[in-house]
């Protein structure tokens, strides 16, 4: 028998309105509990990244303030974006799984047509509306999510538990969605998109040796695709022993590690990091962990942890206590996407894995990964509100 971490048994009991003895009562509040974790990182991400960026962007820019004020306008638009998707029944989203999953793979597409996307890094990632930049990735990742949850929610338990019916469909379009983005060249993103996916099979009931089976045929093409390009096989390397080259592939970890190390306990004091002063790159994106590290120690990249590990439990219980299957399967996917994100930027920055390019959701600066992330908890708030048990605080 398939193995799941929701008991669709019962919420399928919900749809056919059969299961009045759980004392199921229409919700009318939101988590707020869920809501003031995203606005406290979010507001911790405004105060770091103008602490981790001012230096830089007074030397690029020559306005100390120049990342600080796009996040913050980034958290504005996002805030109104939450606050319209909260109000929207999520069961609304689901009539729009597939043209949402299309426009995202048009879009991921149109990042190799001429003239369209803009390299950075030798990356092609971004799509420039007007000066603005977008991910076309960020949208994917949303619309994957999306069909996944619809399309296992049309299934019965016996397709679920085959792998044609069940499991290659999904693995089809994720496969196509990580084969896009990983051009770009993306592979950080695409692991997450592999990642959420296979979460979601899991949770949705899919046979864990189908997905064991799955994941060892991918295995040898994963490691032919890390070991493929030279400038990956260097990061694995450097990885294993930043050391060796202290000065160029080692350099971004071992700046890294210096920054935490340098925190101590409780930091050096906001604003009074060294490695900002050119040291550690990306200080204000994806190593904006390590920052905080040094300025506020332990104890507060421990409060970082600490928000996303609730994060993860309010999600989850808002999963499992959904009204109906494709609420559940959002909720549980919006979940798994944001705090496996947070898990990949914690675990580079402390060399726990090899050095990738993620952001640190809500936290590093970065319009277009805030205002889709804050669209997605707007989400998982409406899923909160259609749902309440009588006499439990969820």
């Amino acid at each position: 028998m398939p193995i799941r971490l929701i008991d669709f048994s019962k919420v399928k009991e919900k749809e056919k309105g059969i299961a009045v003895q759980m004392n199921l009562l229409p919700g009318k509040q939101p988590d707020y509990l869920l809501i003031s974790i995203i606005y406290v990182l979010i507001s911790l991400g405004i105060i770091m990244v103008f602490s981790s960026s001012y230096i830089i962007a007074y030397k690029w820019y020559g306005d100390s303030f120049y990342f600080f004020t796009r996040q913050v306008f980034s958290a504005l638009i996002a805030t109104i974006v939450f606050l319209i998707t909260m109000k929207i029944d999520y069961q609304y989203w689901r009539k729009f799984a597939t043209p949402i999953l299309i426009i995202s793979l048009f879009l991921l597409i149109a990042l190799y047509l001429p003239g369209v996307a803009r390299y950075i890094r030798g990356a092609k990632r971004w799509i420039y509306i007007g000066p603005f930049p977008f991910q076309p990735s960020e949208l994917a990742k949303v619309a994957l999510i999306l069909y996944i949850a619809d399309c296992l929610t049309r299934k019965t338990d016996k397709d679920i538990g085959t792998f044609v019916r069940g499991i290659l469909p999904v693995f089809l379009v994720t496969a196509l969605i990580f084969i896009l983005i990983f051009a770009q060249p993306d592979f950080s993103t695409g692991i997450v998109v592999l990642g959420c996916s296979f979460i979601m099979l899991f949770i949705g009931g899919s046979r864990i040796t189908q997905l064991f089976t799955l994941i060892t045929f991918l295995t040898p093409p994963g490691i032919l695709m890390v070991l493929g390009k030279e400038y990956r096989r260097v990061r694995l390397l450097s990885f294993l022993n930043p050391w060796e080259d202290p000065l160029k592939s080692g350099f971004h970890i071992i700046q890294s590690l210096i920054a935490l190390g340098s925190g101590g306990l409780s930091g050096v004091g906001i604003a009074q990091s060294r490695q900002k002063y050119f040291y550690l790159p990306d200080q204000h994106t994806d190593f904006i962990f390590s920052i905080i590290g040094e300025e506020l120690g332990f104890l507060g990249t421990s409060l970082v942890i600490i928000l996303f590990l609730i994060f993860l439990w309010r999600g989850f219980m808002i999963a499992w206590r959904a009204k109906d299957t494709f609420g559940a399967l959002l909720a549980a996917g919006i979940t798994s996407l944001i705090v496996f994100q947070a898990i990949v930027n914690i675990s580079v920055v402390t060399k726990v894995f090899p050095t990738t390019g993620i952001t640190l959701p809500f936290v590093s600066y970065g319009g277009s990964s805030l205002i889709v992330n804050m669209f997605c908890c707007g989400i998982l708030l409406n899923i909160s509100k259609s749902i309440k048990i009588k006499g439990e605080v969820i």
